[in-house]
């Protein structure tokens, strides 16, 4: 592929790196003289010193052959303007990367639509996406989101003192939008029609609102139904730490962010619904003590500095605290850690860096589809873009003979995201998702992608 990257900071030279040992034709675009040099000496890919957001240095770079064009400076104007440009001069994959506080603006401005640009991301948000899946499912089972993060998979095992053990995925009565993808038992997965049993012991796998899935988790496996609310407290209200607020705080979760800045605090409280922000430093041991932190479920430090994080992991965890995660920038570090959360009494550390290089790495293809999610058992969740001429436009789900081994888990449209139910209609343009067995796998992408 000829892939393009505007911006040589923190995400823009991961992923590069990650990308320069594989067989791609790679351009740097990055401002900044004397990190152009600096990079010269470290990467064998073309680095090129001008404006990303310069038609000039767009066409000396080549962007109308690009395959995929990627701006992820820090600036939100130029990555926006870049990829604009890029997309209108020919570009067949445009994504630019956007600080949390733009992405908040969604629901009010259709911002991608507006520039003509493929994909908008946040760096923070995918790193607070990442941070939730831990707090959603601290026993580590499966928990992935996608749909821009509006629809949720979970995997649970299904107990013996379940009511569901024995009905059929029709008679269990699930809740609107949400579905059963996969039933893996006895290490081999199938993807059940509404007749299939569901059995103790089997591996289900949900797809559904992450507001509606407890619902289900409670029937699936009762006995660990938990009526209290899970406590969370945050260390950080920047843009990760608002980001997870908003995710946790419509659930059954109270959650509190310690935040130091004032002013920042205020903001906060304007944009959070049910999250109790406090004036207060999380760094110091006797303010941890005064907020009760050892009682808490999960303490997660979010603040911009590394060792700050840790070091509040640590001190949460010392006065009782069940569960610590760490936002760590460094991706080194961040892997460290992982490995040794046993060691250090750190359940988790997650990288905004690698958050972003496995998000944007299902673009990284020339293929009419993106593998969201490889499933244990081989099943696989494809993310399709509805052609226009497919024969499905325009039909009802319930009146499309979808390829056997296959389901579809979700639909997006617009803004709109969704676990289509059978009276939704296909349209061109819809993205779909879709969890297909290894023999569903060409039908499918052939249904929805050939011309």
């Amino acid at each position: 592929m000829n892939i393009i990257i505007v911006g040589a900071g923190e995400v823009g030279r991961h992923l590069a790196e990650s990308l320069s040992s594989r067989l791609h034709n790679i351009i740097l675009i990055e401002e900044s003289e004397a990190l152009t040099d600096e990079l010269n000496e470290l990467l064998d890919i073309h680095i090129l010193c001008g404006n990303g957001a310069s038609v000039t240095t767009l066409a000396e770079a080549n962007a109308a052959e690009c395959d995929l064009f990627l701006a992820l400076s820090s600036d939100d104007n130029t990555n926006l303007v870049a990829a604009s440009l890029a997309k209108s001069l020919g570009a067949k994959k445009a994504i630019a990367r956007v600080h949390g506080a733009l992405q908040r603006e969604e629901w009010l401005f259709d911002y991608k639509a507006h520039f003509k640009i493929d994909y908008m991301f946040s760096s923070e948000r995918l790193a607070a996406v990442e941070l939730a899946k831990f707090v959603r499912n601290p026993e580590r089972l499966l928990v992935e989101e996608i749909a821009r993060g509006r629809v949720e998979l979970q995997q649970i095992h299904v107990s013996e003192a379940s009511t569901a053990a024995g009905k059929t995925l029709k008679e269990l009565g699930l809740p609107p939008r949400v579905r059963v993808a996969a039933i893996q038992r006895r290490g081999i997965q199938t993807i059940p029609t509404a007749n299939d049993q569901v059995l103790a012991g089997d591996l289900v796998t949900l797809f559904g609102d992450p507001n509606r899935l407890p619902e289900v988790t409670a029937l699936l496996q009762p006995e660990t139904k938990q009526n209290k609310e899970v406590s969370v407290v945050i260390f950080g209200g920047g843009e990760t730490g608002c980001a997870l607020a908003q995710m946790l705080e419509s659930g059954n979760y109270r959650v509190r962010i310690l935040e130091i800045d004032p002013k920042k605090c205020r903001e906060l409280s304007e944009i959070l619904q049910n999250t109790v922000v406090i004036n207060g430093d999380p760094t110091s041991l006797q303010q941890l003590r005064e907020e009760q932190v050892g009682q808490a479920d999960f303490f997660i430090a979010t603040s911009r500095d590394d060792e700050d994080n840790v070091m509040t992991c640590l001190q949460a965890k010392s006065l009782g605290t069940k569960y610590t995660l760490a936002l760590i920038h460094r991706s080194d570090y961040a892997n460290v850690i992982s490995r040794n959360s046993e060691q250090l009494g750190i359940m988790g550390a997650v990288s905004p860096r690698v958050a972003t290089s496995r998000d944007l790495m299902r673009f990284i293809t020339s293929e009419k589809f993106h593998v969201i999610l490889t499933l244990e058992g081989g099943s696989e969740v494809l993310e399709l873009l509805v052609n226009e001429k497919c024969n499905s436009v325009g039909r009802k789900v319930s009146e499309i003979q979808w390829p056997e081994g296959s389901g579809l888990v979700a639909m997006l449209r617009g803004q709109e995201a969704m676990v289509p139910s059978a009276e939704d209609t296909i349209m061109a343009g819809d993205t779909i998702y879709a969890m297909v067995s290894s023999s569903a796998r060409k039908p499918m992408i052939k249904m929805m992608t050939d011309q």
